[in-house]
């Protein structure tokens, strides 16, 4: 496939010759890495035509970048980049425009700076990559998942793919999450109940746009998930962060003012531990008492390998009280940025509004595969597989660290993908995750999750999701042997 010619023009200010001007633009694009070897340049004719120029003087302009070994002629076919062009410099190349907008001023939020930590992008390339929240190809039914994908993009459900739904969702998914998901949390919920949302991320950060603002309080846990955090930052909300213990979050440090609740209490994030049913009714009884809404993420409960996970909080919420999360990105994949919202009625209607004023929806081909990914029993077959392994990984992962001598901070009741662990309290997990990147292993450093004036640094995460069974042992004695040199 030729370059597109709509991706050269000719600016009316430069200077030189027509011809010397088609040679700039064309090396530009081949330093600028946006033309790469191998690829084909619009016919001589098709870009005379649309750079209104004469076809000779392109040619011409080839000709010489042929020489200049930018470009190589293939007989009948055309013209080429070179195979041996100048490599696109390493370097940002200088830009031409000088900036004249202090955007200091201009902008009138700032979102970086916040606690979220950076993943390496080349994580699969480590040998001991114990990373938390990501997919083992391994593991995937890639075969039953194309096969779902083709059929959504077939004449009977082109609507479906193309259509635009503005405010609604695909009605099979909505079904399905109705029907087979919710009930086997315990919770009951009409489609109008149900709106689907890009990731837990989205879902959450549409409560937040919702029920918070100046005046208004959240209570978090601590530790918790970093990004809402910082989501709650933007809204200029006050925020109680409250310390969990074994059981979770505990109510009756929840303040009488709090507004909404933000919680997770069938594994805790990140410490993994699990709510018993006493306590959930004793939250329920404190934001009755305080009229508070409750915001459960329920992120990773399909997980639960080693006995059924308790009901979710939503199931036993008799007042509409409470806003349950869900999502398919821990038990499919992190890719498919696809979750769900479950709420009273007036809420969804809402959610689903502001949702139509910022993406309108999620895309109708992802949610109409998923539907049937699901709806085809693939979806409850790989939960299955993915179980088994995750249990025989945690067995191995335990007895590696109890091998090795280090402390996991908390044991899942129900299982999960990960383990909370901490180290000897000089330790600095955030300094000692960089170096043991050198040995191949990738941890992820706890100190991000906890709140800035509770920050502790001697805490850690391990995710086994993504490293196979027989590179833990390894993994968990470079981990050791780093923690042990520690000075302290």
């Amino acid at each position: 496939m030729a370059i597109s010619v709509e991706t050269f023009f000719l600016n009316s200010d430069a200077q030189g010759t027509l011809q010397a001007q088609i040679q700039e633009m064309i090396a530009a694009g081949i330093l600028s890495g946006r033309f790469r070897a191998g690829e084909k340049l619009p016919s001589s004719r098709k870009l005379a035509r649309h750079l209104g120029v004469s076809r000779i003087t392109v040619t011409l302009a080839y000709t010489e970048l042929v020489a200049n070994d930018y470009l190589t002629a293939r007989g009948r076919s055309g013209f080429f980049v070179s195979e041996t062009a100048p490599v696109p410099p390493s370097f940002a190349p200088t830009q031409k425009r000088q900036e004249a907008v202090n955007w200091s001023c201009a902008l009138t939020q700032v979102f970086t700076g916040g606690d979220t930590p950076r993943k390496p992008q080349d994580w699969r390339n480590y040998r001991y990559p114990f990373i938390y929240g990501q997919a083992d190809a391994t593991l995937f039914d890639h075969a039953n998942w194309r096969l779902c994908a083709l059929r959504a993009l077939g004449q009977k459900d082109f609507a479906a793919m193309t259509g635009d739904y503005f405010d609604q969702d695909d009605p099979l998914l909505i079904e399905y999450i109705a029907r087979n998901t919710l009930p086997r949390r315990g919770i009951i919920a009409r489609p109008e109940e149900i709106l689907i949302t890009l990731g837990a991320q989205n879902a959450l950060w549409t409560v937040v746009q919702l029920l918070l603002q100046p005046g208004r309080k959240a209570a978090i846990e601590d530790p918790s998930y970093y990004t809402l955090r910082d989501q709650l930052k933007h809204t200029g909300c006050a925020v109680d962060v409250i310390g969990v213990d074994k059981e979770g979050l505990p109510p009756d440090l929840i303040r009488a003012d709090t507004d909404v609740i933000f919680t997770t209490p069938s594994l805790q994030s990140p410490t993994t531990s699990t709510m018993p049913m006493a306590r959930r009714k004793a939250l329920l009884s404190r934001a009755r008492e305080i009229d508070a809404i409750v915001v459960e993420d329920d992120y990773e409960f399909e997980m639960s390998f080693r006995t059924q996970p308790s009901p979710a909080l939503k199931s036993i919420d008799a007042e509409g009280r409470v806003i349950y999360i869900g999502s398919f990105s821990k038990s499919l994949f992190p890719g498919l940025r696809l979750g769900y919202l479950v709420g009273s009625e007036p809420f969804i209607r809402q959610a689903r509004a502001l949702r139509a004023n910022v993406l309108r929806h999620p895309p109708g081909h992802i949610q109409r595969t998923v539907a049937y990914f699901l709806s085809l029993g693939h979806y409850d077959a790989q939960i299955r597989r993915t179980g088994k392994v995750l249990q025989e990984r945690r067995a191995v992962l335990e007895e590696a660290i109890l091998t090795e001598g280090l402390t996991p901070a908390n044991r899942s009741l129900y299982g999960g993908s990960s383990l909370w662990m901490q180290a000897p309290e000089a330790v600095d997990m955030t300094r000692l995750g960089l170096s043991l990147r050198d040995k191949g292993v990738i941890i992820e450093p706890g100190a991000a999750f906890f709140s800035t004036e509770t920050r502790q640094h001697h805490f850690y995460r391990l995710g086994y999701s993504s490293i196979a069974a027989d590179r833990i042992p390894q993994g968990i004695a470079e981990i050791a042997a780093a923690i042990r040199a520690c000075p302290g």
